[in-house]
């Protein structure tokens, strides 16, 4: 959500979001990092589209119209126009569209602990030439701004880069990294996989050259939907990867026979599993009725009254750069807290030693005394609980 939208009304405010999600009456959710729960006006899309298949009266070119929507909802999230949007499966996708387009010889610069969405694609061009730079992580586990930074030099091609880590929830400065990028004529390819949704993001602020998104996270939509941001000065860079009847400037018009690419993002498009696209169209208008300010603020002060308030526990935290939604804390004993938040209904992430949470902006105070309440039972054993 853009820091630069005009001011508006919104439609909603935290407390009516929070009702938006019948989960939230029977559980305490904290893993949106992981999928969210779901929204009414989400599953009410999801389960008309589903009734309109059922009926065999349905119009597939409705819900084509309606994944076509988000284009112009995605760009208002971050700033953007329609025409810079192509719509996609995954995030790997997205990541191995511009992969596919680059010409070497060049140099990948991304960190070595990304998700795999986000590096799989780029370490595949190892075999067409290009030198990929793997930034390792220093001794707490992450990649930080200032290691990112130093490893891209003049012969960089591309930074690829995610703002906030889904293990640990660890922010980096992309301002700055992607500054530091465009000095060499590098380009940027963003993930706010974990971030947009929640923290806000105006590509006019920091002009990225590429960003994407899955929706299935802090977006609140099902899974199987994806967008592509690409500089409008960079489109005609880019080739399809799959190139296909959805390439064209209007697909609906016509399926047969050769026709020109369209001009526009549109022409990155992959073919769309509908009733995701349903529902993220439902899950778009929804975040679009609230201040994206009121949803960064709160998630940001939930983030920090639990960082605080565990680390005076005595327990190990995560590192931290930048302030983020996502709080990963070092357990003793993972198997015992993952008992207890299941006794408790606190849907959390365990792994790796860590308990993970996150918070959105229907997460409220109670959700962060309900997870630390789970960590207290933990403390006798915190001597000897080790980051690892």
């Amino acid at each position: 959500m853009s820091p630069g939208r005009p001011c508006t009304l919104f439609a909603i405010d935290l407390a009516g979001f929070r009702a938006e999600f019948p989960a939230l009456e029977r559980v305490v959710y904290l893993n949106t990092a992981t999928a969210p729960p779901a929204a009414r006006s989400v599953s009410a899309a999801v389960e008309r589209a589903q009734a309109e298949w059922a009926s065999g009266l349905f119009d597939w070119q409705a819900w084509e119209r309606e994944a076509d929507a988000t284009r112009t909802l995605f760009a208002r999230l971050i700033d953007a126009q329609p025409s810079s949007i192509a719509l996609l499966g995954s995030v790997s996708e997205a990541a191995a569209t511009v992969a596919h387009s680059l010409r070497p010889p060049g140099r990948i610069v991304v960190g070595a602990r990304e998700f795999r969405s986000n590096l799989a694609p780029w370490l595949a061009l190892r075999g067409r030439g290009f030198e990929v730079v793997e930034v390792p992580p220093n001794e707490t586990g992450v990649v930080t701004t200032d290691a990112l930074s130093s490893a891209i030099d003049a012969r960089t091609t591309l930074v690829a880069i995610t703002e906030v880590q889904s293990a640990n929830g660890f922010r980096v400065r992309i301002a700055e990294l992607i500054a530091r990028a465009h000095v060499v004529g590098a380009r940027v390819f963003l993930s706010a996989m974990q971030s947009l949704g929640v923290l806000r993001t105006s590509v006019r602020e920091h002009e990225p050259d590429f960003l994407v998104t899955h929706g299935y996270k802090w977006l609140l939509a099902p899974r199987g939907a994806a967008w592509l941001y690409v500089r409008p000065d960079r489109i005609s860079e880019l080739e399809p990867l799959a190139p296909s009847w959805k390439s064209v400037p209007d697909p609906l018009a016509d399926y047969y026979g050769q026709a020109p690419l369209a001009s526009d993002a549109r022409k990155l498009d992959m073919s769309l599993a509908w009733f995701s696209w349903v529902g993220a169209k439902a899950a778009l208008e929804l975040l679009l009725t609230l201040s994206p300010e009121a949803v960064e603020s709160r998630a940001l002060a939930l983030a920090q009254e639990f960082r605080e308030n565990a680390r005076q526990q005595g327990f190990v935290l995560g590192p931290a750069e930048e302030p983020s939604q996502i709080v990963a804390v070092v357990v003793p004993d993972p198997e015992e807290l993952r008992s207890r938040l299941a006794r408790e209904r606190i849907i959390a992430a365990v792994r790796d030693g860590y308990l993970r949470v996150g918070f959105h902006g229907f997460n409220v105070r109670s959700d962060v005394h309900a997870a630390l309440e789970a960590l207290r039972d933990l403390r006798p054993k915190l001597s000897g609980a080790l980051p690892r």
